[in-house]
């Protein structure tokens, strides 16, 4: 639900609309005119087997990859946008970020104040407070002044994360933001997103291959395979077994845990051989 003090300046600003988006890699097509649009203050969930064509639709968005077709942002072609003004706008964490080995955890949050900085990029004590909140947040007080080199996977990705949140823009796109995390970071993370895009009334598309905390989060489910959309709708209508069993090729069973969410279940393909 819209918020009643939203403008429609507010909801064009959020949303993103994809129109006939055609992604190359050499000779093989990664994106097959992708049409689609992400509403305001919706979370988009991305699904398909690897090579389905998810983290190239993202990267599309985020102008890190050619493509033909049209993205529009803000009512407007990304192309033409500055890259400041697109910075502003969108926040991207990668699936595997570039970590500066010496650099510390409040410097590395910090890069995503950038796009405010002046010409000579200098932080403001604001920038700093905003930063370390977001640490609080995730519960990474206790590393703020250590180097990257010294942290875990887990740890590394909350802060590729809390550096996205820390760019304040109204869009945000997670490739597998969780992958590196253990199962209760995951949900606290994954909670942490869905908080800040109630609060701040952001849009919100990522890449989950965890099905079942997919269906917890996102509200709407886009599934791709071989680079096209072959389903798109609220978790209830994608994540049925016929359709998962076909486009992941693998045997799955859906369940309904007791507050009826969906529970995605992979089933092998050989019965388990018991020793004596």
């Amino acid at each position: 639900m819209v918020d009643d003090d939203v403008t429609s300046s507010d909801l064009v600003r959020g949303q993103i609309e994809l129109h006939d988006v055609l992604v190359h890699y050499h000779d093989s097509v990664a994106l097959n005119s992708v049409t689609h649009r992400v509403d305001f203050g919706e979370w988009l969930g991305l699904i398909g087997a690897n090579g389905a064509g998810k983290s190239t639709l993202l990267r599309a968005i985020a102008r890190l990859v050619g493509y033909q077709g049209s993205i529009r942002i803000h009512g407007c072609e990304t192309r033409s946008m500055h890259r400041r003004e697109f910075a502003r706008l969108v926040a991207y964490v990668p699936q595997n970020p570039q970590f500066p080995a010496q650099m510390r955890a409040i410097d590395y949050v910090a890069l995503g104040r950038t796009p405010y900085q002046g010409y000579f990029g200098a932080e403001s004590e604001h920038d700093r407070e905003r930063c370390a909140a977001l640490l609080a947040r995730l519960g990474m007080s206790h590393l703020i002044l250590r180097p990257l080199s010294t942290m875990s996977g887990g740890e590394l990705q909350r802060l590729v994360l809390s550096r996205a949140l820390a760019q304040e823009a109204p869009i945000l796109l997670l490739d597998e933001p969780t992958s590196a995390m253990d199962l209760g970071r995951r949900v606290e993370a994954l909670e942490l997103v869905d908080e800040l895009r109630v609060e701040r009334q952001l849009t919100v598309v990522s890449t989950l291959h965890d099905l079942t905390l997919a269906a917890q989060f996102v509200d709407r489910v886009l599934l791709l395979a071989k680079g096209s959309v072959v389903a798109d709708g609220v978790p209830d209508v994608v994540l049925i077994e016929e359709s998962l069993n076909q486009h992941f090729d693998v045997k799955v069973e859906i369940l309904r845990s007791t507050d009826n969410g969906i529970v995605v279940v992979p089933r092998r393909s050989r019965k388990k051989v018991h020793h004596d």
